[in-house]
């Protein structure tokens, strides 16, 4: 038969065969005299070994058909075969039985039971955790008996749902391979609510897509080992703390006559009161961002933690990142979740954009900037030189309302965050509409994008390294990530997608008076 390893400090393999089993099966079935060649002639020997070969065969035939469903009845064979071989003479046996003996213990069907127990305790192995969550360490009251293995193969799953044709160690739980029927949403639900009757609240279910060969898992595992872990700085303290680094830059991003010496801020805070209105225009669009996170996760049940606001001397903030507490239920969930925050901060970054191009500046003054500044991106390019025309031209300066800038500050805050990457809500929202493989493809590729801005913008340089060391991901496993979201929805993720394409693509097209360049937005 074979074992499998449970060690915690190793991975799960799989240990060779058990000799002595495998000899010991078939030695009630073989006579000493048949095997005692040094007594006997050449045509002896010969006709002796054809009989034996008769006989074995007949035994892989008759152990093929009869084979027990576990390991107990082959665990019994083996003391039988020890008992009555203990008054037995050694001896030896030919390498042609030998071979023989082993296929018959590799028989296919038992795969699924090869895992090794201690007690009724199944032991787990240290393997690949589910994506983007770190288990609690496991103790014996956090692994599955058996007797909990055998229900759930028998009671929870089923044909009409999901059919179990194998199971592997899955940190703290087992992960089940086989067959899913019917819709994967219903099939869940099923699942889930048969579980409930069986156990409670005692263990947690993941419908997921192995990454291996795109098929459906089903993991279980017990919900303790999914507690978070808790932090030695209180999470509001660190948060709070962020924000005020975060506020002090955004009014500092609005004070130019500090920008060229960022210490001497420290010299001249009454300074900093300047930078009020901008920070306050730039914060708002960022608080409504958090809004519509905050609304929708609420409304679908998703326990959100303290947003954390990252300060940015470029641009003031980089937006906030917010922790997810709980399993996100589907990729539609997830979906609405991270398209809510982007499409709430366009929304009015836009407005407040395209009221600071119509409404003239109170001083009569207000910025006065070079018209190549609006090359920096499409989105606020193409929309100037629609409502501006011609006054927008190569190599002359333009007076423009602050608002203009400070809008445009939000929508490209706005825009990074919707960048398809890791965690940010972008990559929270590839993952959604198109899985988590090809989520992963779309991060590496706008990581490399970002990494060649770096050469030309220190913009890009910071956001490469915060995505990567804060926000690469893996994203959490959702509860049920199979079913793909309404296309309703998909619809605006993709819009979301699209308007940060635009805000933070460059403007190719040069400002000249015989141009007639038009985007529709």
């Amino acid at each position: 038969m074979n074992l499998a390893v449970a060690s915690f400090s190793g991975n799960f393999g799989v240990l060779s065969k058990c000799s002595s089993c495998c000899s010991l099966q078939f030695q009630p079935f073989v006579a000493t005299s048949s095997l005692n060649f040094g007594q006997t002639g050449i045509s002896r020997r010969k006709k002796d070994l054809k009989l034996e070969r008769k006989r074995d065969t007949f035994v892989r035939a008759t152990d093929t058909q009869t084979e027990p469903e576990d390991n107990n009845d082959e665990d019994n064979n083996g003391e039988e075969g020890k008992e009555n071989s203990a008054d037995d003479p050694p001896t030896q046996v030919p390498t042609e039985l030998n071979s023989q003996s082993t296929v018959v213990n590799e028989a296919p069907g038992n795969e699924e039971d090869n895992i090794s127990q201690d007690g009724d305790k199944l032991e787990i192995s240290s393997g690949s955790p589910l994506p983007g969550v770190n288990p609690l360490q496991l103790d014996d009251s956090m692994r599955l008996p058996k007797e909990t293995i055998d229900i759930l193969r028998g009671e929870v799953f089923g044909f009409d749902t999901f059919f179990v044709t194998s199971q592997e160690p899955y940190e703290g739980g087992v992960l089940f391979k086989g067959n899913l029927r019917g819709q994967p949403a219903k099939s869940y639900e099923k699942i889930k609510t048969r579980m409930e009757n069986n156990f409670g609240d005692q263990y947690k279910l993941f419908l997921l897509t192995n990454p291996e060969d795109d098929k459906p898992v089903a993991v279980v595992v017990p919900r303790r080992s999914l507690e978070p872990e808790t932090t030695a700085v209180p999470e509001w303290f660190a948060a709070g703390s962020f924000g005020l680094v975060a506020l002090f830059t955004l009014f500092l991003r609005n004070v130019p006559a500090l920008q060229s010496d960022l210490l001497s801020a420290f010299d001249n805070l009454e300074l900093l009161k300047d930078g009020l209105p901008g920070a306050l225009v730039t914060a708002l669009v960022l608080g409504v961002h958090e809004l519509g996170h905050i609304l929708v996760a609420n409304s679908l049940g998703i326990k959100l933690g303290v947003p954390f606001f990252v300060p940015s001397w470029q641009i003031g903030s980089f937006g906030a990142i917010t922790r997810i507490k709980n399993i996100v239920a589907k990729r539609e969930d997830l979906l609405k979740l991270a398209a809510a925050g982007p499409l709430a901060g366009f929304s009015l970054g836009l407005i407040l954009f395209l009221v600071g191009l119509f409404v003239p500046p109170s001083d009569g003054i207000g910025v006065v900037v070079d018209a190549s500044v609006f090359h920096e991106s499409f989105l606020a390019g193409g929309i100037a030189k629609l409502l501006l025309g011609d006054v927008l031209k190569e190599g002359t300066s333009i007076s423009l309302n602050p608002l203009v800038i400070w809008a445009w500050a939000g929508l490209l805050i706005n825009g990074i965050n919707s960048i398809p990457a890791g965690e940010l809500d972008g990559g929270k929202i590839a993952f959604s509409i198109w899985g988590r493989k090809t989520a992963t493809r779309l991060t590496g590729a706008s990581i490399a994008l970002l990494g060649l801005s770096a050469l030309f913008s220190d913009v890009a340089f910071y956001w490469v390294v915060l995505i990567f060391f804060l926000q690469r991901g893996p994203i959490a496993p959702l509860a049920e990530e199979i079913t793909a979201p309404d296309d309703k929805y998909v619809s605006l993720g993709i819009l979301v997608l699209f308007l940060s394409l635009l805000v933070c693509l460059p403007y190719p097209f040069a400002f000249t008076s015989g141009e007639a360049m038009m985007i529709g937005l």
